[in-house]
């Protein structure tokens, strides 16, 4: 205990009479081998500010009023003011209406020693009260202690989430340009399928080609042996009548009116011919004589 700081002690009073009274009550009393307290000052004040300056820094501050009237007030007063700045505050009760020359200075001493008695017998029920903030601080600072901890791991967990998202974000940017790649590219083939969509629906509205037998369908349709399919070779060729073709020996046509509708025109080509070539004094070949015909 000695190598302790004493408890410094101050006493607040109403008047400078008051300080007189006190002075001389605590005159030869050994406080400090008693209890280790120090009475550091003895302030006569009724100003709140005087007061809250002048305690500052105490341990344990006594107010010395009356214990009824204006000096009741006051001590309601300075312990709501100076609870939180100093250590504890104790009230210490004069008689009302005293005459501060005529009181018993042991009075006064009792008095004293009873108020810091009643401060410390306070303090030692607030030391369980501490002992036991004390525990709760214990408790909290662990379950700090651990959420730090979860809250590092959760940070952990938030970084790598972080780094998955914007990979996935990444990612997902690319499929999305693949997308937009394969979208073009499946209208495009969409167009080109429509496109011979289209052709092939006209195609299979067009009439088809037929092939017919030269010789067979002159026959069937002349009753008369086909002596020069040349000839009918050549006049195709020459007029290229539309939807015809001839060769190989054979004729194709959309139908088999169509085509011996070309044999009939190309029969009475030849017969118009004919009939002009025996009237003709020129003696020029048959062949050359067809072909004159077609080239005029």
């Amino acid at each position: 205990m000695d190598n302790k700081r004493p408890i410094d002690v101050r006493i607040i009073v109403e008047g400078a009479s008051d300080v007189e009274s006190v002075s001389k009550a605590m005159q030869n009393v050994a406080l400090g081998a008693e209890y280790h307290i120090t009475i550091s000052s003895i302030i006569p004040t009724t100003s709140s500010d005087i007061a809250k300056r002048a305690v500052k820094g105490a341990d344990l501050v006594l107010i010395a009023t009356d214990v009824d009237g204006p000096g009741r007030e006051l001590a309601d007063k300075f312990q709501k003011l100076l609870i939180d700045e100093v250590g504890h505050v104790e009230r210490m009760k004069f008689p009302f209406g005293h005459d501060v020359e005529y009181i018993d200075p042991s009075l006064i001493r009792d008095e004293i020693k009873n108020a810091i008695i009643r401060a410390g017998l306070t303090s030692i029920t607030n030391i369980s009260k501490m002992k036991k903030l004390e525990d709760n601080i214990i408790d909290l600072k662990e379950k700090l202690n651990n959420i730090y901890d979860e809250n590092s791991v959760l940070q952990s967990e938030n970084h790598e989430l972080s780094v998955n998202s914007k990979e996935i974000q990444k990612l997902n940017e690319e499929l999305t340009e693949e997308l937009d790649i394969l979208r073009e590219k499946s209208d495009n083939i969409e167009q080109k399928y429509n496109k011979l969509n289209d052709e092939i629906e006209k195609i299979r509205t067009k009439p088809l080609f037929e092939l017919f037998n030269l010789v067979d369908l002159w026959d069937e349709t002349f009753g008369s042996e086909l002596k020069d399919e040349d000839q009918i070779y050549y006049a195709t060729n020459q007029f290229r009548p539309d939807k015809i073709i001839v060769g190989q020996g054979h004729i194709g046509a959309v139908s088999k009116e169509k085509a011996i509708e070309w044999l009939k025109i190309v029969r009475t080509a030849l017969i118009f011919y004919d009939a002009k070539e025996d009237n003709s004094e020129n003696d020029s070949t048959h062949d050359s004589g067809y072909k004159h015909i077609w080239e005029s």
